[in-house]
């Protein structure tokens, strides 16, 4: 299936680097974090959702990067998302269309924001759209 142009475009603005670990936010069917892992060589991205139904729909179109390694999906609220035992953090975050970071549902955004700090790698970096066709958060 292939991106948006509005996802391309994102997915394109994103300082993607092979070996990179990457945390998409909101992955709904897992389409960009399919492109992402395409991007990544050595890298992986891991795509949380909140809805059962997203993270299912992910993980079955994504097969063959979760086959490979350079993907994987959770089940995850952001506000209630915090590393695995023994996870490595997130070179690079990014969110689309997620109501906890686009101003829609601030009471989450104040708790996400804390949990998205915590699984971020020194250096780390944090997109959402809204910009140009992305904006950076610094936490």
């Amino acid at each position: 299936m292939a991106l948006s142009a509005r996802l391309a475009a994102i997915v394109d603005a994103l300082p993607l680097a092979p070996g990179l670990r990457v945390l998409e936010i909101g992955c709904g069917p897992g389409a960009a974090a399919r492109a992402v892992a395409a991007r990544l060589g050595s890298g992986h991205i891991l795509a949380i959702d909140r809805s059962a139904t997203a993270v299912a729909q992910a993980a079955a179109a994504s097969a063959a990067e979760i086959a490979a390694g350079r993907m994987s999906v959770r089940r995850a609220a952001i506000e209630d998302f915090a590393l695995a035992d023994g996870e490595a953090p997130f070179d690079l975050v990014f969110a689309v269309r997620v109501g906890a970071l686009d101003g829609r549902h601030p009471e989450a955004g104040r708790r996400a924001l804390p949990r998205i700090a915590a699984a971020l790698a020194p250096g780390g970096r944090v997109f959402t759209d809204g910009g140009d066709p992305l904006r950076e958060l610094v936490l």
